[in-house]
C-alpha cells in the first residue's frame, strides 16, 4: 500500500484539484491531509468532500518538514509519497513510480517528470549545490551551460524537486525523517543528501507525470517566502559544508541578489512586476547583509523576525 501525504497550508482550490485527481490512481491507496492551521476553509473542506481522507488538523503552522513527519508517523503503508497540495498527479502515475521502486532494491526514492500549468516541462532535478553553481548563478552563466539533466529519460539524480517524491518505507527508517529545523524550503535538498549518505539511490521517471502549479502557499507572502528560500539554502550550507564555504555562498548570494536588483532598476521605471523582482532583491540582500555578518548561526527566531522586517 502506498501512503500519500499532503501538506496544505492556505491553499484550498488547489488541495481539493490534487485529491480529485488521486481517485485514478490503481494503487492502494491512504491518503492523509496535514493541515497547517489553513484560515481558507480548507480542512473544512476536505472533511466535506473527502470523508475517506484521513485528516490532521495542527493549531498552528508548523512548517513544510514537521508536518510531512507527522503524517509520516501516521501513514501506514510500504511506500510513502509527499506531494505538494498544489500538483495533479496524472493517471498511473503512483502506479509507475511504485513499480520501478519495488523493481530496483538500491533505489530508495523516485520522482515523476513535473510538468507547469502550461504543459510545459518543469524542471524538477537539480545537482547539490557547489560555489562553483553559486557562482554561476549569480553571474547567470548558467544559462550559457546545457542543463545537466535532460528529463526525458530515467537516471540516478542528485537532488528531487520537494513538490513530489515517493519513498520506500525501509529507506526512510534508515534516512530518518524530514529535519524539521527547516520550516520550509531547502528540506528537499538536505532529506535527498541523506538519502545518498545512506547508500540509497534517487532516481528520474520521466514516465511518470504530474502538474505543478506553484506558489500555492507563497503566492500568500511572495516577499517573505522569496528571503525563506535564502534562509534555508543557507541554513543547508551550514549543515553540510564547511565554514569556509559558508562564507563564500553568503559572498556569492549577496552578488547574485545586487546584480539582480541593479539588472531590474532600469525596468523598474516602466513596468510593476520588474519593481518587484527589484523590491524582492533588495528585501533578500539586505536580509543577508543584516542576519548573516559571519557565519555563526542565529537562533531562527531571530531570523524570521529579521525575515518579516524585510518582506514589509
Amino acid at each position: 500500500m502506498i501512503s500519500i501525504i499532503i501538506v496544505s497550508w492556505n491553499a484550498k482550490g488547489y488541495l481539493l484539484k490534487c485529491l480529485s485527481s488521486l481517485r485514478y490512481q490503481k494503487n492502494p491507496t491512504e491518503i492523509i491531509v496535514v493541515d497547517n492551521a489553513s484560515a481558507d476553509g480548507s480542512p473544512e473542506a476536505v472533511a466535506r468532500d473527502y470523508p475517506q481522507v484521513q485528516l490532521i488538523r495542527n493549531r498552528e503552522n508548523l512548517g513544510f518538514s514537521r508536518a510531512n513527519n507527522i503524517g509520516s508517523k501516521a501513514a501506514q503503508g510500504n511506500y510513502l509519497a509527499f506531494v505538494n497540495s498544489d500538483v495533479v498527479v496524472l493517471p498511473n502515475c503512483m502506479e509507475v513510480l511504485i513499480d520501478f521502486l519495488a523493481a530496483h532494491r538500491d533505489v530508495g526514492m523516485v520522482g515523476p517528470k513535473i510538468l507547469g500549468k502550461d504543459a510545459r516541462l518543469q524542471p524538477s532535478c537539480r545537482s547539490f549545490p557547489t560555489l562553483k553553481t553559486e557562482f554561476c548563478r549569480a553571474t547567470a552563466l548558467d544559462r550559457l551551460l546545457p542543463a545537466r539533466w535532460d528529463h526525458s529519460k530515467v537516471e540516478p539524480v542528485d537532488v528531487l524537486q520537494g513538490s513530489f517524491m515517493v519513498v520506500k518505507r525501509k529507506a526512510l527508517e534508515d534516512v530518518g525523517l524530514w529535519d524539521e529545523r527547516f520550516f520550509v524550503y531547502g528540506e528537499d535538498l538536505d532529506f535527498c543528501r541523506r538519502f545518498w549518505k545512506s547508500g540509497w539511490k534517487i532516481a528520474f521517471i520521466p514516465r511518470a507525470r504530474a502538474i505543478h502549479y506553484g506558489g500555492a502557499s507563497s503566492s500568500n507572502a511572495p516577499v517573505r517566502f522569496y528571503i525563506e528560500k535564502q534562509r534555508a539554502e543557507l541554513q543547508y550550507w551550514r549543515k553540510h559544508r564547511s565554514p569556509r564555504a559558508v562564507r563564500g555562498y553568503l559572498l556569492l548570494s549577496a552578488l547574485h541578489e545586487a546584480l539582480r536588483a541593479l539588472g531590474y532598476a532600469l525596468p523598474a521605471l516602466l513596468k510593476e512586476s520588474a519593481r518587484y523582482k527589484m523590491r524582492r532583491s533588495v528585501a533578500c540582500l539586505r536580509w543577508l547583509l543584516l542576519s548573516n555578518a559571519d557565519t555563526r548561526k542565529p537562533t531562527q527566531t531571530r531570523e524570521r523576525e529579521m525575515i518579516n522586517e524585510n518582506a514589509t
